[in-house]
């Protein structure tokens, strides 16, 4: 879990600039950041905060305060960067070790760039001491509890830190401030850090002559939360499908299945790359682009342990987003099986289709497997076809939770291309985890160009077929980058992209029909931080639920989207962007309101 934060002086957090631009060439700058760092195999790779100065490297459980004072002494640990050697992995392009006398530090970035940046281009301790002269390293407990960042602070974990760095002095007190967590490259200043982060798409963008500004955090909790344990709720339920066992609020997320569906399209600029390329004749390229498509998807799972809510039947969510070129619409077609169909359309293309998710509760471990096939036509008459592959959430009792997605995807085309990509299943053991390799196939089978990368970091493309090994992106090109996590971490871990997605912005609500899931209380109010008031409407919302498969009976149908067939995939059938101009919801019932025989009526006849 990792968080932006701007490198700043240890000696001068308000003259950062002044001391950057003063000091002398070829000695290095102090700076602030976030690595992290392998512990053991039940916490695994666990944040660190590092502070570099120009004389060692610490790392120590301190208090975080906002001013200097006295009132805290901190503990630190000493690691001399003069007397050490570094080295870069081979087998991970973000993982680099440190070797003292006595121990051996793993640390891994969050990129391929911030590890160069931090490394320097040079393994010797010599090279190393000149770019770095040495790197000032604290921890802030406190710090990341508040910024929603999983921390133990067991007695185990504080011995882990003992035993690998030497301790100085308690007269010795550190201070640090909001930082951001990536090495700046050499040359890169803190104002072109926070020039970047300004031009991020999701953040202002212009479409016309409108200036669209979407929030970059969730509203501050009202309430403090209240832990909850899974196994207890759980444990009676081992290999029943988890869509029918009835949670508390505390294991959702602030967003709908709906909303979930539209994370899909956080990189919809690789579909319109993709058509471009189609449209200048090179088919090879759009379906490279494709398949990095399908892969981006995954990148927003990474670090998201809460349950999205389950929409009731008829739950609908629009998403206009012009600065992407992009009007996504989905609605919630069948309780049992429970089916969501979407459809999008963007710059020369069209996305659309049906899910439907089967789950197993395994003792430790959930597996999720999708059902439906996603559609995407390009305006030229080019259609591919995949489905996902399965997901798997381990050790919900014991260890650090994680996800992983494994399988074959199969890409198919309907006329030159296609794809095959492998997600490899990630073992205990695993060192280079959350891999994804595959060919672009023509219709003979030969493979034209190899794909390789990971689902939650980037993909790269060689034309033609090679054995590729991680250490061979330098040779690659870049197809997909996953965008940097937002400032304002939680617990739930939403992506910038996914902080948006529930935004009731002014004059939005006018325009929505009461189906939208913006407008359900019990999320609304697990995002305000209410909890007491989110868990009794959720009660209040599932008993209404129950009368979902009496509705079905009663021959209900979806207002928006019609099966094409007995088994065939939900297509939208227009309607809805026209009825939202004109904002007559005509036989749009109130769901989220109490349940009456005028709803069951006005359901059946929709």
């Amino acid at each position: 879990m990792q968080y932006p934060l701007c490198y700043v002086s240890i000696e001068s957090h308000n003259d950062l600039r002044e001391a950057n631009n003063n000091s002398p060439v070829g000695r290095s700058r102090s700076f602030a950041g976030v690595l992290y760092k392998w512990t053991n195999y039940g916490k695994g790779w666990r944040p660190r905060r590092f502070i570099r100065d120009d004389d060692d490297i610490m790392s120590s459980t301190c208090s975080r305060h906002h001013h200097r004072t006295q009132r805290h002494k901190s503990r630190l640990g000493i690691v001399h960067l003069k007397v050490s050697s570094l080295r870069e992995s081979r087998s991970d392009d973000k993982r680099f070790y440190i070797f003292t006398a006595t121990k051996t530090l793993h640390l891994r970035t969050s990129s391929n760039k911030q590890r160069l940046a931090s490394s320097s281009s040079s393994s010797s301790t010599k090279n190393l001491f000149n770019f770095y002269d040495t790197i000032h390293v604290s921890l802030s407990t406190q710090r990341l509890v508040q910024e929603g960042v999983e921390w133990s602070t067991t007695e185990s974990s504080d011995d882990v830190e003992k035993q690998e760095l030497e301790e100085t002095s308690e007269d010795d007190e550190t201070y640090f401030f909001d930082t951001e967590d990536c090495f700046p490259q050499q040359g890169t200043s803190c104002e072109s850090i926070g020039t970047k982060l300004k031009m991020q798409p999701n953040v202002t963008a212009d479409s016309g002559h409108l200036k669209i500004v979407r929030r970059k955090k969730l509203p501050d909790p009202a309430e403090k939360e209240k832990g909850v344990s899974l196994w207890s709720l759980i444990k009676d339920n081992i290999g029943k499908d988890l869509t029918r066992v009835c949670l508390p609020v505390y294991f959702n997320e602030p967003i709908s299945s709906l909303q979930k569906c539209f994370e899909d399209l956080e990189y919809s600029y690789l579909l319109d790359r993709a058509y471009q390329h189609g449209k200048e004749g090179n088919n090879l390229q759009r379906a490279l682009y494709v398949a990095a498509f399908a892969v981006s998807g995954y990148a927003s799972s990474e670090g998201r342990h809460c349950k999205p809510f389950n929409p009731l039947l008829g739950e609908t969510y629009e998403a206009d987003f012009p600065e992407k070129g992009v009007r996504f619409f989905s609605e919630k077609v069948s309780h049992h099986p429970t089916l969501i169909a979407c459809h999008s359309e963007g710059r020369g293309w069209k996305f659309w289709g049906d899910s439907n998710i089967r789950t197993k509760f395994w003792g430790t471990s959930i597996q999720l497997d999708p059902v439906g096939i996603l559609t995407l036509e390009f305006d030229d008459g080019e259609i591919f076809q995949w489905s996902k592959v399965t997901t798997s959430i381990y050790n919900l009792v014991l260890g650090k939770v994680y996800c992983d997605h494994h399988g074959l995807m199969h890409i198919r085309g309907n006329r030159e291309y296609s794809c095959k990509l492998r997600f490899k299943e990630q073992h205990f053991l695993e060192r280079n985890p959350r891999r994804v390799h595959g060919f672009v196939e023509d219709a003979s089978g030969k493979k034209h160009a190899t794909l390789f990368g990971k689902w939650d970091d980037s993909m790269y493309y060689i034309n033609g077929v090679a054995n590729v090994k991680p250490k061979d992106v330098n040779d690659a090109n870049l197809l997909w980058q996953r965008t940097m996590p937002p400032t304002n971490v939680t617990r739930y871990n939403l992506t910038s992209f996914a902080i948006t997605l529930n935004e009731l912005t002014p004059g939005l609500q006018e325009k929505l029909p009461p189906t939208d899931s913006r407008l359900r209380p019990d999320q609304r109010h697990l995002e305000n931080g209410e909890y007491d008031m989110a868990n009794a409407e959720k009660l209040r919302l599932e008993t209404r639920q129950r009368m979902s498969s009496k509705l079905q009976e009663n021959g209900w149908k979806p207002r928006w989207f019609q099966r094409d067939g007995e088994e065939g995939t939900y297509c939208y059938v227009g309607g809805y962007w026209e009825k939202r101009e004109e904002r007559k919801w005509d036989g749009c019932p109130n769901i989220f309101g109490e349940f009456s025989k005028d709803i069951n009526d006005s359901s059946s006849r929709s």
